[in-house]
Formats: structure tokens, sequence, C-alpha cells
């Protein structure tokens, strides 16, 4: 299973699309949860964020993360599922994830040293995750 920890709720219809499009293809290849909190402070979004985690990996989107190719990310979410039935990702909010967080993840993922706004930015977490279960399971998918 996938969980999406996601600070701050999708407001633009169309993003929202998105996501539904891309949850509706992940749904083929496992189970897929998302968890929207209220933006406040880093310290409430530390708080809302920890009650959420438990025994599962924890990928935490951070800008100093380690980025990845397609690919690599892929065999990394394999490898994962592996040994762990339970992956969470964590999308912060606009100020990014508290210490904490980062330090009780268990790998810190960048996408870009960019900044996106949240809202886009679930959209190509969505994307990511469904482009590596097309690559795991030898599916074809556009470059």
């Amino acid at each position: 299973m996938i969980k999406i920890i996601c600070v701050g709720k999708l407001k633009e219809q169309y993003l929202k699309e998105a996501c539904f499009e891309y949850i509706k293809r992940i749904n083929k290849y496992t189970k897929l949860e998302i968890i929207e909190l209220k933006d406040s402070n880093i310290l409430e979004e530390k708080d809302q964020i920890l009650k959420y985690l438990h025994k599962e990996y924890i990928i935490a989107l951070d800008i100093n993360g380690d980025i990845l190719d397609s690919p690599t990310l892929a065999k990394k979410i394999d490898n994962i599922l592996l040994t762990n039935s339970n992956i969470t990702f964590i999308i912060g909010g606009s100020d990014g994830l508290h210490a904490d967080i980062k330090k009780h993840s268990d790998f810190c993922l960048s996408f870009s040293k960019l900044t996106f706004p949240h809202q886009l930015f679930r959209v190509m977490l969505l994307e990511q995750l469904y482009r590596s279960f097309k690559i795991n399971n030898n599916e074809t998918y556009h470059k």
C-alpha cells in the first residue's frame, strides 16, 4: 500500500482531475491512500503528520533530498515493497518539513532543486508512482 500525506488541499479542479486519473491508474497495482492535512505552521504540521506515521517505510519529499531518475525510483520502490508492504510519502507545507519528520524518515527524496507549488507537486508524485509501477511491471509508458 502507498500512503501520501499532504499538507494542504487541492483547490484547482484540473489538478483534482489529474490526481484522480493517476489514482485510478495506480489502483491497478496497489492500494493508495491520500491524507490531506490542514495548512498550518511547521510545528503544528509536524504534530499532524506524526499522528499518521506507523511502521511503514517513510519517504520525505524534500528539496535537499536525493535526486533519482525514474528507473532508479522504480527499483527503489520495488525493493522497499519486497520487505515492507507499506510506503508513506510526505509532502510538507509551504515552509517544508520539520527536521523531526526528516529524521523520522527512512529516505529523503527530491524531484529537483526547483520549488514547485504543492498542488502541482502532488500530481507529479502520482505520475512518478504510476510510472514506477509501469516500469516494474515491464509495461510500456511514454518517455
